[in-house]
């Protein structure tokens, strides 16, 4: 196992640069994920930490070894993918031991491996079996159980669920969690999903157009994001944006400071509540209702056009069209610099 460590790392294609100067520690055995909207640079980044990008400035290191100029194979990293990646004609025992009898492994150790890896995994039923004849979840097991058998410093995943509907997607993220916690190995995690973010990190790196914007645990970004940018992104549904004129002549007595005009507030939906006289902040007119059974999705927009959501317990009481008022309780408010973005 090992620590992973970027230094002012950059990418450029021609005269792009698409990475500006990434710097990032990670510690041994964390597992961590790396979030953002597609195009931010996630799995730019992490093909770059795998050897399969080239590095155009700056330092990789995994434990206390440079691989800016070691080949992809000897970096002691293993890579699962989107897509599984699988060959077709072989078994999965064949599959998960193909790199093994590349490398010229002892048979023996080569069966141990693969063994053990199945045990984990709970394939050890389907080794015999060829790709085709599992089902989706199975195959991304057999992809990881690929990586297991290699026993490397660090694991790399990218975007492993995105092709399995949404219940595997949920079991197969239960499995992968508790791999780490039973093998204890560095994990690098990419996605687009601040759930499977939320629900698998140690530690987040939330990226945007090539630079990171936040690195902190789940619940650090979710209660004290850095920017505009990360409050969106971490928490669903997003942070809803307030100026002084979206809300109530009370609200500064209930937030307990007047926004400006160069700042916004912040207010979660699920910190919304239905209030009624001086203690509502914000309130909207009702446009839509998502009642999901366990709570509500309630959609309606300011006095000023603005739309946001408040997340409910049950469904509200009123008709579609009539004016409904939120509270919140004034420490889990957010401020935000209107210009930058920045957090005040």
């Amino acid at each position: 196992m090992a620590g992973l460590t970027l230094r002012n790392v950059r990418k450029k294609y021609g005269e792009a640069e698409v990475m500006h100067g990434v710097d990032l520690d990670i510690n041994d055995g964390e597992f961590v994920v790396f979030v953002g909207p597609s195009g931010c640079g996630k799995s730019t980044l992490l093909r770059m930490i795998a050897g399969l990008e080239e590095i155009s400035d700056g330092i990789v290191a995994i434990g206390d070894q440079e691989v800016n100029n070691v080949a992809a194979s000897k970096r002691g990293v293993a890579m699962v993918f989107q897509t599984y990646a699988l060959y077709p004609h072989m078994t999965v025992y064949k599959n998960m031991a193909f790199g093994l009898k590349q490398a010229k492994t002892d048979p023996a150790e080569i069966d141990r491996r693969v063994q053990a890896a199945a045990e984990i995994l709970q394939i050890t039923d389907y080794l015999d079996r060829s790709p085709r004849n599992l089902s989706g979840g199975q195959r991304q097991r057999v992809a990881i159980g690929r990586a297991i058998v290699r026993d490397p410093k660090v694991f790399l995943f990218d975007e492993p669920l995105s092709n399995l509907d949404a219940a595997l997607r949920v079991q197969t993220r239960l499995e992968i969690a508790r791999l780490h916690q039973r093998l204890k190995t560095t994990m690098i995690y990419v996605t687009h999903d601040q759930v499977e973010a939320m629900t698998l990190a140690d530690k987040i790196v939330v990226l945007r157009s090539g630079r990171i914007e936040q690195v902190g645990a789940p619940i650090e970004l979710y209660e004290r994001p850095a920017n505009a940018f990360v409050a969106q992104f971490i928490g669903s549904p997003k942070m809803n944006f307030f100026t002084a004129a979206d809300m109530t002549d009370t609200a500064a007595l209930q937030l307990g400071r007047n926004v400006t005009p160069s700042e916004h507030a912040g207010l979660r939906p699920e910190h919304l509540v239905p209030v009624t006289g001086d203690a509502v902040v914000v309130e909207g007119r009702l446009e839509l209702v998502e009642n999901l059974g366990e709570y509500a999705l309630v959609h309606l927009i300011t006095k000023t056009g603005v739309e946001f959501i408040a997340k409910t317990e049950k469904p509200p009481l009123a008709a579609k069209g009539e004016t409904i008022g939120f509270g919140i309780r004034p420490e889990l408010a957010h401020f935000f610099d209107r210009e930058t973005g920045a957090r005040l």
